[in-house]
């Protein structure tokens, strides 16, 4: 597949997907810094690494098939990279378990949902045109939109069940763990693709 056999609709997809999450980025960031979220920190940091594998997956669609399999097993271990400073962020939470602000908690994940739903209706159409890189992205899409679900309901569950920081670690650890997911599955398909490409 090269540059002019690649679909339009995917660069712009792909484009429009990169700015949306780079935008969202900061605003989340700068949230889970002000009410100390851990749960909005590793979907901030999720938002970035979207914008970098799509920023990726622009410049690597005109490439070779074999090519573009090395860069989707390079992007499975940027999707673990989230995960890991996650886990950095709960432990820290876990020795100064204060809870976040219920309400900011809540609002910025409805917003997180809006932005990941509609880059995830984006990707889904054209997942299928650019191998491993374009599954990458919409896999990634995919998971945020199941984890700003869960971010808003750790805020309500924050407000009214249980003022406690547990709702937001845990959502936080399952974002690491859906993020490791993701990279197993690109993974298997950057492999199937390499396969293929040397057959």
């Amino acid at each position: 597949m090269d540059a002019a056999s690649i679909d339009p609709a995917i660069r712009r997809a792909v484009r429009l997907v990169a700015l949306l999450n780079l935008s969202y980025f900061g605003i989340e960031f700068a949230v889970a810094r002000a009410i100390g979220s851990v749960s909005l920190f590793a979907d901030s940091v999720d938002f970035l690494e979207d914008a970098s594998i799509n920023l990726l997956i622009l410049a690597s669609l005109g490439w070779s098939a074999a090519r573009r399999a090395r860069v989707g097993m390079a992007l499975a271990g940027i999707l673990l990279v989230p995960g890991l400073a996650t886990l950095w962020t709960a432990w820290r939470k876990f020795n100064l378990p204060a809870p976040p602000d219920a309400a900011a908690l809540s609002l910025t994940g409805a917003g997180a949902f809006a932005i990941n739903f509609f880059c995830a209706f984006l990707l889904a159409r054209v997942r299928a045109g650019g191998g491993s890189l374009t599954r990458a992205a919409f896999l990634s899409a995919r998971n945020d939109v199941l984890a700003n679900v869960a971010i808003v309901a750790a805020g309500l569950a924050t407000a009214f069940l249980w003022r406690s920081a547990w709702p937001d670690l845990i959502v936080g650890l399952c974002i690491a763990c859906l993020n490791a997911d993701a990279a197993r599955e690109v993974y298997t398909a950057a492999r199937a693709e390499q396969r293929a490409a040397k057959a």
